[in-house]
């Protein structure tokens, strides 16, 4: 019987390797486009997930995991779950988000998320009042105007445990971001599934996140700058589309140390726990993340991570709180020399 069960071990582990390998060569069928739509996407707020490098597909296990793998919602430890949290972005813009999960009567788990983006005012510049007044004091073009420019999403996602190890999950989003002259919406898909191979604690996940189509922003017709024609009469201009900043990510990760099921050894009070991230966007070459994370009592969480091929990005750090289904977490990524830091805190609550 115990070598039955040691041979099953086996062939999950390699029939999940098998699986990780053949969604790595899916890689190589996604086309470099160079310029993509939507910027604020890649921006991910969930402070556990960025102090880990983001190597967080197969791992997330909150609501929070709406906006990383929505599969892994059917890992929330009670039957709600919810999660908040806040990035102060670079240029004074903030970043926001907020997740939901219910598991209903049959096991499937239902989630809502939102997130927002304020972008702050800016000053308007047109090309009418660029040059000199007639004091001879040059003006760059200002006209006294303050323009706001932000974002917003929102989306309901559904998971499910396909079998007591595979789980498969969807999320459809509708996301607009409004530069003040001209804006743009559109509708997004993100799907993933999470494999729990049954080998010690490794488990392997996979994420095509915003899958959509092009994107073209709409503005109102300057009548003085784009005069009308006979043959167009439309009182707005639709511009050039571009792609949304798709993203294909393959993750695997396992206890090293844990109370059960440890690579290591077991621990009651101890835990370790990392993870790696193959990343595959649509608009840069392949990027990697590694993380860890160091649990005592599973109450105080000492996390870590690194960024692999990102233009600024590199060294993350964070740490976090348990207490009553109570979750607080922080993190800590620096953006080099000239960007800095950015902090980010994230809130969330599991009820029974």
């Amino acid at each position: 019987m115990r070598k039955d069960i040691h041979i099953n071990s086996y062939h999950n582990l390699i029939f999940s390797m098998v699986i990780f390998l053949t969604l790595q060569n899916v890689l190589v069928a996604f086309e470099k486009v160079g310029t993509t739509s939507f910027q604020f996407l890649k921006v991910m707020n969930e402070a556990r997930a960025t102090s880990m490098g983001e190597a967080y597909t197969s791992v997330a296990q909150n609501s929070d995991a709406i906006f990383w793998n929505p599969a892994a919602l059917t890992m929330i430890s009670g039957n709600y779950d919810i999660s908040i949290s806040y990035t102060n972005w670079f240029l004074d813009s903030r970043h926001s988000s907020f997740s939901l999960a219910y598991k209903t009567d049959d096991g499937s788990v239902l989630g809502l998320m939102g997130l927002a983006v304020d972008m702050g005012y800016i000053e308007e510049t047109t090309v009418r009042n660029l040059g000199f007044d007639e004091n001879g004091v040059y003006n760059p073009g200002l006209t006294g105007e303050k323009l706001y420019i932000g974002a917003f999403g929102f989306g309901v996602a559904y998971a499910k445990n396909l079998t007591d190890k595979f789980s498969f999950g969807g999320l459809l989003k509708y996301v607009k971001e409004d530069l003040h002259y001209g804006d743009a919406s559109s509708p997004i898909v993100d799907i993933g599934m999470l494999y729990r191979t049954g080998y010690r604690s490794i488990k392997i996940a996979a994420t095509l996140r915003h899958f959509g189509p092009e994107v073209a922003f709409t503005q109102q017709r300057d009548p003085e700058l784009v005069p009308h024609t006979s043959s167009d009469s439309s009182e707005t201009i639709t511009g050039e589309g571009y792609p949304l900043p798709q993203t294909f990510n393959i993750g695997i990760s396992a206890n090293l140390i844990s109370p059960e099921n440890s690579f290591l050894f077991s621990d009651s009070k101890h835990s370790l726990l990392a993870s790696f991230d193959l990343i595959h966007p649509r608009d840069y070459d392949q990027q990697y993340g590694i993380g860890f994370e160091y649990g005592f009592m599973d109450v105080l969480f000492l996390r870590s991570g690194y960024k692999i091929n990102y233009d600024e990005e590199g060294l993350c750090l964070g740490l976090g709180i348990r207490s009553n289904k109570y979750r607080f977490d922080y993190s800590y990524n620096d953006y080099g020399k000239y960007l800095g830091p950015i902090n980010r805190f994230s809130i969330g609550r599991s009820l029974p």
